[in-house]
């Protein structure tokens, strides 16, 4: 009887070429450091708010510590912001969260660090430069539904930034 072969991964036109290997090897101390990833802020809504079908993938690889997910401040202050807006104040409260409980899930699963320089790469959409300065400095994977953003992956992979939708695309 043949055996099934696997099927190839679905082509994500955002994500092709595919990533190289990450996360971590089968335990031992030898296992490589979790790789960093950013995650914009519709990237985030979707993990912590919206219960995303396609954020699952996301939440367990960041609960299996595969990714080291990398946030600053003014990403932090951008998702309080954002919360207060009537939209997703009402997502919040059909799915009977709060804006603090949020905030304390980002503090919980990010690593903050410094907001680092401005990269060699200019997003037309200045609000999203933040999230593609810290990719660059980190060489860290970045996931965003951002237009803006995703038209810059070719730049930004020449600086050794993947850019994905979504974290199923690349693992």
């Amino acid at each position: 009887m043949r055996q099934p072969t696997a099927s190839p991964r679905p082509t994500d036109p955002v994500s092709e070429p595919a990533a190289p290997p990450i996360g971590p090897c089968a335990g031992g101390a030898d296992a490589p450091a979790p790789r960093g990833l950013v995650l914009d802020t519709n990237i985030v809504l979707d993990l912590l708010v919206f219960d995303d079908p396609a954020a699952v993938p996301l939440r367990a690889a960041l609960a299996r510590g595969e990714w080291r997910w990398l946030a600053t401040a003014p990403m932090r202050d951008e998702l309080a912001r954002v919360l207060a807006y009537p939209k997703i104040a009402a997502r919040l409260a059909f799915r009977g969260l709060a804006a603090p409980a949020v905030l304390s899930a980002f503090d919980a699963q990010s690593q903050p660090v410094p907001v680092p320089p401005k990269a060699p790469v200019t997003c037309k959409d200045a609000d999203d430069q933040k999230f593609i300065d810290l990719a660059v400095h980190h060489r860290a994977t970045l996931l965003s539904k951002d237009a803006a953003v995703l038209c810059m992956k070719k730049r930004l992979q020449a600086l050794a930034v993947w850019t994905s939708t979504a974290i199923s695309s690349i693992a």
